[in-house]
C-alpha cells in the first residue's frame, strides 16, 4: 500500500476525530501517539488509550466502501465494534467504547464522583 495515501487517510481520520469530538471527551480517553498504520490491508489511525472501560489501542481504518471500521485491540483481543461508521460518528462510537458505556445515568455519577475526590484531595 502507498505510504502517502496511508499517512493521507490517517491525518484525515486524526483531524476528522479532532474536530468532531469535544477536547475533553478526547482526553478522558488517555490518548497517546497518533500513528499511521495499514491494518487487515486497510490505511488506519492508531492510538494508544487509558479509558476506563478499556485500555490498549485503538484503530481506526477506512475501508473500500469509505467507512471506518473501529477495532480495540489489547494483549487479549482485537475486536471489531464497528464496521460502518461515518466519520461523524467515530468520536462517540470509540468513546462509549471506552470510556462511558451506554449507561448514561451511570457515567455521570462516576465523573460526579471523581470530581468530588480531586477536591477533597
Amino acid at each position: 500500500m502507498d505510504k502517502e495515501y496511508v499517512l493521507q487517510v490517517a491525518e484525515t481520520a486524526k483531524n476528522q476525530l479532532l474536530a468532531t469530538t469535544p477536547m475533553n471527551i478526547i482526553l478522558s480517553w488517555g490518548v497517546e501517539k497518533f500513528i499511521a498504520t495499514v491494518f487487515n490491508e486497510m490505511p488506519a489511525l492508531r492510538f494508544s488509550v487509558n479509558g476506563r472501560l478499556f485500555k490498549g489501542f485503538v484503530i481506526v481504518a477506512l475501508n473500500g466502501s469509505d467507512y471506518y471500521e473501529i477495532y480495540l485491540v489489547n494483549y487479549q483481543e482485537t475486536k471489531c465494534i464497528t464496521d460502518r461508521a461515518f466519520f461523524d460518528e467515530v468520536g462517540e462510537i470509540i468513546d462509549r467504547s471506552i470510556e462511558s458505556g451506554t449507561n448514561k445515568t451511570e457515567y455521570e455519577q462516576f465523573c460526579r464522583q471523581q470530581w468530588n475526590e480531586l477536591l477533597t484531595k
